[in-house]
């Protein structure tokens, strides 16, 4: 889903912080869904949320809605490589971004707990339990479904 010129504007300035740390920026090492990084993935879903909540009027705060889907992947390893845990990476890697967002970038206990239920239904007691919490985990479904086919252009968010 693009965003038009003042999203973006918005977009920008609530993402900055998050896309200017090296951290974050080390998602880019590491592949999310088919050729996409975690760190392109994150920022789609950011954005996709930003859209959903603006032209649906949903109502959530947008600087934890970008605050939490900037950092909701942020887990900080390559789920791909032969590791016997990494077969669990779909129920557990919320959990390990939450954490590294609360101990790495300080965030709000609103926000981590919108990461830990982004994986909702897989992870089936890690409800969403706010607006900000559904958009995300809403918005990281259709981007994952759109990175998978492919069905986005190099250069479209998905949605």
């Amino acid at each position: 889903m693009r965003l038009k010129k003042d999203e973006q504007a918005r977009f920008d300035a609530l993402a900055q912080k998050y896309i200017s740390d090296p951290t974050v920026q080390s998602m880019k090492n590491f592949v999310q869904h088919g050729d996409t990084s975690t760190f392109d993935h994150c920022v789609s879903v950011a954005q996709t949320c930003l859209a959903l909540n603006e032209r649906l009027s949903l109502g959530a705060d947008e600087k934890a809605l970008v605050s939490a889907a900037m950092l909701h992947d942020f887990y900080l390893y390559d789920w791909h490589e032969k590791a016997a845990w990494h077969k669990w990476h779909g129920f557990h890697h919320a959990h390990t971004a939450a954490v590294n967002a609360k101990e790495i970038l300080n965030l709000g206990d609103t926000e981590c707990r919108a990461i830990e239920s982004h994986m909702w239904p897989l992870n089936i007691t890690k409800i969403p339990m706010s607006r900000t919490a559904w958009i995300i985990c809403l918005a990281d479904k259709c981007c994952a479904v759109s990175e998978m086919f492919k069905t986005a252009g190099k250069n479209d968010r998905c949605g």
